[in-house]
C-alpha cells in the first residue's frame, strides 16, 4: 500500500457526475492510498494503525507533537491508484502493481474500517469514481508512507 498524508484545515471530495458531496473533513487528515496486488488486510490495519499514530499534528504551542488520535480532527480518505505508476519505461505510466478494483475495494474499505476502530470521525470518497478533491492544506504537512 502506498498512502500520501496531508494535514489539511479542511478537504471536500465531490462526484463529478453527480455534483454530489460524498465526503468532507474539517481539520484533520487527507490521505490517498494506493492498493497494490501484494496488499493483505494485515497490511491495511498496519498502515491504519500507524498513521493514527504518527505525531504530524500541531500541538498548542503550534508544534508537531500530536496524532491525530489525540486530537478531535478528522480523516478523508480517497481511493488513488495512480499512486502505483510505474514510469521507468517511456512516457506513459503502467499500473501493473495496483490491485484488481474488487480487491483494492475490499482493502480501501478494510483500511476505512481500521481507522474508524480507533474512534475517529472517517469519511470517504467515491470508490473508482471520478471526483474534484479540495484540499486547503496546513502547514504544509506532507508524509508519504
Amino acid at each position: 500500500m502506498k498512502a500520501v498524508i496531508q494535514r489539511v484545515n479542511k478537504a471536500e471530495v465531490i462526484k463529478i457526475d453527480s455534483g454530489e458531496v460524498v465526503g468532507k473533513i474539517g481539520m484533520g487528515l487527507f490521505i490517498l492510498l494506493g492498493v497494490e496486488i501484494k496488499d493483505s488486510e494485515e497490511d491495511a490495519k498496519k498502515l491504519a494503525d500507524k498513521i493514527v499514530n504518527l505525531r504530524i499534528m500541531a500541538d498548542k504551542n503550534g508544534r508537531i507533537n500530536l496524532s491525530i488520535k489525540n486530537t478531535t480532527k478528522e480523516i478523508l480518505v480517497v481511493s488513488q491508484f495512480t499512486l502505483l505508476s510505474d514510469i521507468k519505461k517511456g512516457n506513459r505510466p503502467s499500473f501493473l502493481r495496483a490491485a484488481e478494483p474488487k480487491r483494492a475495494r475490499e482493502l480501501y474499505d478494510y483500511f476505512v474500517y481500521s481507522l474508524k476502530n480507533h474512534a475517529i470521525k472517517v469519511e470517504t470518497g467515491s470508490f473508482g469514481d471520478y471526483m474534484k478533491i479540495s484540499a486547503d492544506l496546513d502547514g504544509p504537512v506532507t508524509i508519504v508512507m
